[in-house]
């Protein structure tokens, strides 16, 4: 857990992925969009993927995957970042978080 922590507090967004999941993938896209380089972490593509992904599931990820941090902060899975987006608050945390600037 202290290994997912690390990482998600790295960088002003990070997500935890699988490159088979295409709601991960969308998430990507959605971010790039916005103007965000977010920390991105294959958990099917590292060696410890299945701790971190247990590791997630104990930080209440559910889903594990796709797993955003904005600020260091657990925001959410896929359905919760697309709320997000729709209301607007989105783009105001990744710029608070100075992930994007404009």
């Amino acid at each position: 857990m202290d290994r997912v922590k690390d990482l998600a507090s790295k960088k002003a967004a990070v997500i935890f992925t699988k490159s088979s999941c295409c709601m991960c993938h969308s998430i990507k896209q959605l971010f790039y969009e916005l103007g965000a380089s977010p920390a991105i972490h294959e958990l099917d593509q590292v060696a410890n993927g299945k701790d971190m992904e247990y590791a997630l599931r104990g930080l209440g990820c559910n889903p594990s995957v796709p797993a955003v941090f904005i600020g260091g902060k657990y925001v959410g899975s896929a359905k919760d970042i697309i709320s997000l987006h729709v209301d607007g608050s989105l783009k105001q945390m990744l710029m608070d978080a100075k992930a994007i600037w404009f």
